[in-house]
């Protein structure tokens, strides 16, 4: 039996968007913004039966602009926790008891605190299980043109999970472009074609540069170096060994002008970045489609995946008839060949859309309508998941309040979790890091971060339980 239900307003609500109001999540062609037809969603049966946990964290990371968007989301949980607990103090009548309830508001403050970015790093670093695209179609593979691994100096995944995730991801075929380095490539890639790897999705081998301006050098066979080249040289001997050029996140700024990378004989540019922004200034994308229509380059999506960040919400669709029929080296040739002839109507751009367009101007109540939009995309077996759930956690706050099991211990218990969560996800990075000294540099970072940030937050803690658990247990002796 429910004793004081607070969890049929919630259920109604979140019912009648996802009915009523409902949001089709789709597969959009980034070009045009409009619907590609031969592709669908899977939504993960893990997913579905941790909807309320797995969905909203899945949600906020495919945020457009995450960054911004997450700290602000947890900044409002402050304030509504602060809210909430200064009129909790407020309305305690005797002296005693509110100067207790207002000593347990101050020392949960950093307990909320360290949970909060404990959340932000789950949302960040974790690999949850997201929805993934379905490809329909008879002739079109998917294919990534820059990722990294942590052979490269910002990447946090190693080759086999690099692999494993493009493959739990749709994908028919990676590049993977790690920065100043594709010898650690050219073996995993050599690797697979001796049998030591499954063949799909095809590992093929790229490099980023970091000229002028970031750019993917693909189809590389280990018969040249970039190191001290001039980017004039280095797109000829690309070009020489059968390789093609594309010009990565060019909207960034950082570059040179896109006049000075068709003159070089790039053979294209990342209108879209998943890693960089997604959605950005309009009249740049404008600017960059119009110039590549015009100059007969090519247009791609650059996933440029580091093992963290947003889930995987950008593919690239070559039109290949018989992949399927086709050994590695002429799969990678035809990849190639149409990446060199910069045929557009071969390739598509597409990008996962689960929610409307908004700009980055006013992100202030953008979680709110956040959090509307992600209810309207629920389908009905997401619904029942959430209905179960709010009904466990009514009973569960029912039996807490009449077995006196008091918040304020909870809270305590969960910040140590929390803390535990991120000393060992700093050790991990810190033992990874060592493994492959010499390479990644964010491993250290990371590590030091998460180490200190978890090592000061489990002290506190830790400090905290004893105060509200141990002392009064001996105190009560």
């Amino acid at each position: 039996m429910l004793k004081k239900s607070f969890v049929a307003i919630p259920i109604f609500f979140i019912t009648v968007l996802a009915l009523f109001f409902h949001l089709d999540i789709l597969i959009i062609d980034a070009l045009t913004l409009d619907a590609v037809p031969g592709y669908a969603i899977h939504i993960p049966v893990l997913r579905i039966l941790f909807e309320p946990i797995l969905g909203l964290l899945l949600y906020l990371n495919r945020s457009i602009y995450p960054l911004e968007e997450l700290p602000i989301s947890l900044l409002w949980i402050l304030v509504f926790y602060i809210g909430l607990s200064l009129t909790k103090v407020f309305t305690v009548a005797a002296d005693a008891y509110r100067k207790q309830t207002l000593l347990r508001f101050l020392g949960n403050l950093p307990l909320l605190i360290g949970i909060c970015f404990s959340v932000f790093v789950v949302i960040l670093f974790l690999a949850l299980p997201n929805n993934t695209i379905v490809n329909n179609t008879a002739d079109e593979v998917l294919v990534t043109t820059h990722a990294h691994t942590e052979y490269s100096h910002d990447g946090l995944i190693s080759q086999e999970k690099m692999w494993a995730w493009h493959k739990r991801n749709g994908f028919d075929a990676l590049f993977i472009t790690d920065h100043a380095n594709h010898k650690k490539t050219l073996e995993f890639s050599t690797n697979q074609r001796n049998d030591q790897l499954p063949i799909a999705p095809l590992i093929m081998v790229g490099q980023e540069h970091s000229g002028s301006n970031h750019m993917s050098l693909l189809g590389l066979n280990g018969k040249f170096d970039t190191k001290g080249k001039p980017d004039s040289l280095i797109v000829n001997l690309v070009h020489k060994h059968g390789g093609a050029v594309m010009i990565n996140h060019w909207f960034d700024g950082k570059g040179n002008s896109k006049e000075f990378y068709k003159d070089l004989g790039a053979d294209g540019f990342e209108i879209e970045n998943v890693g960089k922004e997604l959605y950005y200034d309009r009249s740049i994308f404008l600017d960059v489609k119009k110039f590549c229509e015009d100059n007969k380059l090519l247009m791609i999506g650059g996933l440029d995946f580091h093992g963290y960040g947003r889930a995987c919400g950008i593919w690239n669709a070559f039109k290949i008839p018989k992949w399927h029929q086709m050994d590695p080296d002429k799969k990678e040739k035809s990849i190639l060949e149409i990446l060199r002839s910069r045929d557009q109507s071969r390739v598509k751009v597409l990008m996962y859309q689960d929610r409307p367009f908004y700009s980055g101007e006013n992100l202030l109540f953008q979680p709110f309508i956040t959090l509307i939009n992600y209810f309207r995309t629920l389908n009905i077996w997401q619904v029942i998941s959430w209905t179960i759930w709010l009904v466990l956690f009514q009973l569960l706050w029912n039996y807490r309040r009449e077995h006196f099991i008091p918040m304020h211990k909870i809270m305590a218990l969960t910040g140590m979790l929390s803390a535990l969560f991120l000393i060992v996800l700093g050790l991990y990075y810190m033992v990874r890091g060592n493994a492959i000294k010499g390479y990644s540099e964010v491993f250290s970072e990371y590590s030091s971060l998460l180490l200190t940030t978890g090592s000061v937050f489990m002290i506190y803690s830790l400090l905290i339980i004893y105060f509200r658990v141990f002392k009064k247990v001996k105190n009560k002796n």
